[in-house]
């Protein structure tokens, strides 16, 4: 049996990297018919409200990441490598928030400008701040995302959506909690020794 080889020209494996193509899902829709059990309209629902929670908690993640980058005093090593900690926890959380926006057929948020448009966290300044301002910062957004979780959960729960809940107080809710415990806890003032 003969086998037909074809010369390759240079057009055959130059990379097509001038590529355009339309989308093929809008942001703020759903795949219409899937397999789910909850309707488009409820998996809309739900896709909007985890979405500024991606957004939330990109803009937490990255906040971290400056703080981790601009920390000094004292505290420095501690600061340094929780804040680093909390950073890759964050960045765990955020893929968490997105596989499920794309498990309930949505499209998640994903690009530094669009989380910058969504974000209910406030913009920090470019330049470096006093340790107790950015534990501050970083303790308002956790605030605020600890509130849109429980915002979350009770319309989840409302809608028959489990999954969602589960991922709204379980995922996010209680490592939010933790992590905003830990960093709260350099503000306290304590004196090293304690005087009789």
């Amino acid at each position: 049996m003969a086998v037909a080889i074809k010369k390759s020209t240079d057009q055959d494996v130059a990379p097509h990297w001038h590529a355009h193509a339309k989308e093929i899902q809008k942001f703020g829709t759903v795949i219409e018919d899937m397999p789910h059990y909850l309707d488009a309209k409820v998996r809309g629902k739900m896709c909007a409200k985890l979405n500024i929670l991606l957004a939330d908690t990109i803009a937490l993640r990255d906040l971290y990441k400056k703080h981790h980058w601009q920390v000094s005093g004292p505290t420095f090593y501690q600061l340094h490598l929780l804040f680093d900690k909390h950073y890759e926890e964050q960045a765990e959380m955020a893929d968490k928030i997105a596989e499920r926006l794309q498990l309930l057929g949505g499209v998640t948020v994903a690009m530094g400008g669009d989380v910058a448009e969504i974000t209910g966290i406030p913009r920090p300044p470019r330049g470096k701040e006093e340790v107790p301002v950015q534990i501050s910062r970083l303790l308002e957004a956790h605030k605020i995302i600890m509130k849109q979780c429980s915002e979350i959960a009770d319309a989840a729960d409302d809608a028959g959506d489990q999954g969602t809940n589960d991922l709204a107080v379980s995922d996010i809710l209680r490592p939010n909690e933790l992590q905003s415990w830990f960093i709260g806890q350099h503000l306290v003032e304590m004196p090293l020794i304690l005087s009789k």
